[in-house]
């Protein structure tokens, strides 16, 4: 068995668009006939570039191969350009091809993923959902009104969550690493305040950031929220600074989550070393993959730390982290798209299975999904943006400072 042919959707969630601009999806298909479907998280060049990249990691690195040879198809990728460092796009290329791979071989053994790593550890995995506007929301304003955001959050725990994120602190500036305008911790504040009101004791609070801050700034934002006991804060430093990060954690007496820029092993064991962090949030489509995901989690273990995989992405990155997830001592709890998201359920076949605030491991085989190639193709994103994007302008001191989500907005130049 072989690896033979490579096909790449490029997919736009219809409106609201939660989990980013597009999805990108490779196929690949084994000189027999079975198909693995995995997904690329990298988003530091636009889709017709990064289809480009997707293509040759595959070619350069894989094709030919068979897709038990997950260890040195890695190492060829990791080291290629005589590097042996993390290039973020090029292992993010390489693990959606790799997650396809671990869909492929659990096909042709007829058994789920988790089985392939190790067995299944969790059967239930405790979800969390970031917080969304509902129907009767301003889909603008609800992203600064900290009472839509704790009403979203009463609706997430009436529904079974026991963990509800959110995002007040902006902007989502590239001038990473500044000072907080003081009206953004005050907000911030206040949405944990009115949050916690909401949620009382049935909800822990998972207080988002993004790698904006400096050392000082972090510490002002974490020690304005340490009253509300969040379970973690994530990423409140740029991150690459993972000393910073660590006088950050030593500062603040909120535990510190990092880890969704992050990719391999390499980069996750810096922060363990550190003391920067025992909450670690590898994204699999970027990270390097399940097996990359499996090492992760065991260097995470000898420091006693847990794992809880990110997802703002599509669906195959959902279901590979649910495996990961499964197979692993140290899971936290996994990040769902509210409970599954409609349009993400439909291209997985409604393989998935999300109740009363946990996610099922999925039994099928593969990554137990049915991807539905059809209604991939009936939603192209053929625009030249990014699946994130960050402003270009700095924090405001004068006037508030907004953030409206990851959702593009309605009429955006593609």
């Amino acid at each position: 068995m072989k690896l033979k042919d490579l096909e790449i959707f490029v997919v736009a969630p219809p409106a609201p668009g939660w989990g980013g601009r597009y999805w990108i999806f490779p196929k690949i298909t084994t000189d027999d006939g079975i198909t693995g479907y995995g997904e690329c998280y990298a988003s530091t060049v636009g889709p017709k570039a990064m289809v480009a990249v997707i293509e040759d990691v595959f070619a350069r690195h894989m094709q030919g191969s068979s897709p038990e040879d997950v260890e040195m198809m890695f190492r060829r990728a990791y080291s290629s350009g005589f590097t042996q460092r993390p290039d973020p796009t090029v292992i993010g290329a390489f693990s959606g091809l790799e997650i396809a791979c671990w869909d492929i071989l659990g096909k042709a053994r007829n058994r789920p993923v988790w089985a392939l790593l190790g067995g299944c550890v969790n059967e239930r995995l405790r979800s969390y959902t970031y917080l969304y506007p509902g129907p009767g929301d301003d889909p603008v304003n609800f992203w600064v009104d900290a009472d839509a955001t704790a009403e979203a959050a009463a609706r997430a725990v009436a529904q079974g969550f026991t963990a509800v994120k959110f995002d007040p602190a902006g902007p989502y500036t590239l001038r990473g690493g500044h000072e907080p305008a003081f009206s953004d911790i005050t907000r911030s504040a206040e949405f944990c305040a009115k949050i916690r009101q909401a949620v009382g004791e049935r909800a822990d609070l998972l207080f988002g950031t993004h790698g904006q801050f400096s050392v000082a700034g972090a510490i002002r934002m974490g020690q304005a929220i340490e009253a509300y006991k969040p379970l973690w804060y994530e990423e409140p430093i740029p991150p690459d600074a993972t000393l910073d990060l660590a006088e950050v954690a030593r500062a603040v007496r909120v535990p510190i989550a990092t880890g969704e820029r992050l990719t391999t092993k390499g980069e996750f064991a810096a922060v363990l070393r550190a003391g920067a962090s025992r909450i670690l949030q590898p994204a699999l489509g970027r990270a390097g993959g399940i097996w990359e995901g499996k090492k992760i989690a065991a260097v995470a273990e000898v420091f006693t730390a847990q794992l809880a995989p990110h997802l703002y992405a599509g669906p195959v990155e959902w279901a590979a982290n649910l495996h990961l997830g499964a197979s692993i001592p140290n899971l936290l709890m996994v990040e769902t798209i509210e409970t599954g998201g409609a349009f993400h359920m439909a291209l997985t076949g409604n393989r998935l299975h999300w109740e009363d605030g946990y996610v099922t491991a999925p039994t099928g085989p593969g990554l137990g999904i049915e991807f539905d190639e059809d209604l991939a193709r009936a939603h192209p994103y053929d625009g030249s943006r990014l699946h994130l994007e960050m402003q270009e302008a700095p924090c405001d001191y004068r006037r508030p400072n907004r953030f409206e989500g990851g959702a593009p907005r309605t009429g955006e130049p593609a």
